[in-house]
């Protein structure tokens, strides 16, 4: 630790510059894998909300809205649904107004159709679930927001192609800087080096000082771009939680797995280092070894 030290103190400007390229990486990359998560999250929660509202006339028996949610639940494609009886519309009715008393006079359950509120699986079942309601009998209106489905995959796609564009980007800026900057370091020592491989030092040896300085580089800035985004997260946590207040989890899922992005967690905190310390120490080594080899083979 103490010859990292030394060998950074001697050339300070270029540690400098590699260190604030490294903390402005981790940190972008940090606060977009953060965001991706979060609006992942908001979207897959979106895309399970009733996008499909069907209320039948008031005199349908239960029996044949019984009949057309089962046969939905049957094709696969309904994540659930919810059946309102009338009664049931009657109740939110009087808890939504409970300030108006005016608005419940003379109001009883039987003015208020029962409905199906209808959670697709996938938002491309949407369309086909609307159409196949719209050809039942009994159907008074079918709710079904075709604009906001759309705008809802439009966003989702744009989302993953620009994340995967700048971070792409990132890589790139921060792999050319760090070389660049660990090749003018090994023409300071050029004659240091030179010497060493005449004594017989091997191109390992020669590498690792420089690999070492690029681990704790890397480790450094990983550790101080996560405090600096979690503490912005905490400063920010009352207005997360008063616009998200309504909305129970946030999760993202991988295969089978299902990872908690809201309300924030140790685990969804801990995978958020582990990949900036990753991410930080990979570019940093990387780069190291890119330098040296390109040296060392001339």
């Amino acid at each position: 630790m103490r010859e990292i030290i030394t060998s950074l103190r001697r050339t300070p400007y270029q540690t400098l510059t590699v260190f604030l390229v490294l903390f402005f990486t981790l940190f972008l990359s940090l606060s977009l894998f953060v965001v991706l998560s979060f609006a992942g999250g908001f979207l897959s929660y979106l895309e399970t909300r009733p996008q499909v509202t069907v209320y039948f006339q008031t005199k349908t028996p239960e029996n044949n809205i019984f009949k057309i949610r089962d046969e939905l639940s049957l094709s696969g494609k309904t994540l659930s649904i919810k059946y309102i009886s009338q009664k049931e519309a009657f109740q939110i009715y009087k808890e939504l107004n409970k300030d108006n008393p005016l608005l419940l006079e003379m109001i009883s359950s039987d003015i208020f159709p029962p409905s199906l509120e209808i959670y697709a699986k996938k938002p491309i079942y949407l369309p086909e679930i609307a159409e196949y309601l719209k050809k039942q009998g009994d159907i008074d209106e079918v709710q079904y927001q075709k604009d906001v489905v759309n705008q809802l995959l439009s966003l989702t796609n744009v989302l993953r192609k620009t994340g995967i564009i700048f971070f792409s980007y990132l890589i790139l800026m921060s792999v050319v800087i760090l070389t660049t900057t660990t090749l003018f370091k090994i023409v300071l020592k050029k004659d240091e080096i030179e010497l060493l491989r005449l004594l017989g030092a091997t191109k390992s040896y020669i590498r690792r000082p420089y690999i070492n300085e690029g681990l704790f580089m890397g480790t450094t800035a990983a550790i101080l771009s996560f405090v600096v985004l979690i503490s912005i997260t905490l400063y920010f946590y009352p207005f997360l939680k008063s616009y998200l207040g309504d909305i129970p989890n946030l999760y993202i899922e991988f295969s089978s797995f299902k990872l908690t992005v809201w309300p924030l967690n140790p685990v969804f905190l801990a995978l958020t280092f582990v990949l900036s310390l990753v991410f930080g120490c990979s570019i940093a080594v990387f780069s190291s070894l890119l330098a040296t080899r390109k040296y060392l083979e001339v």
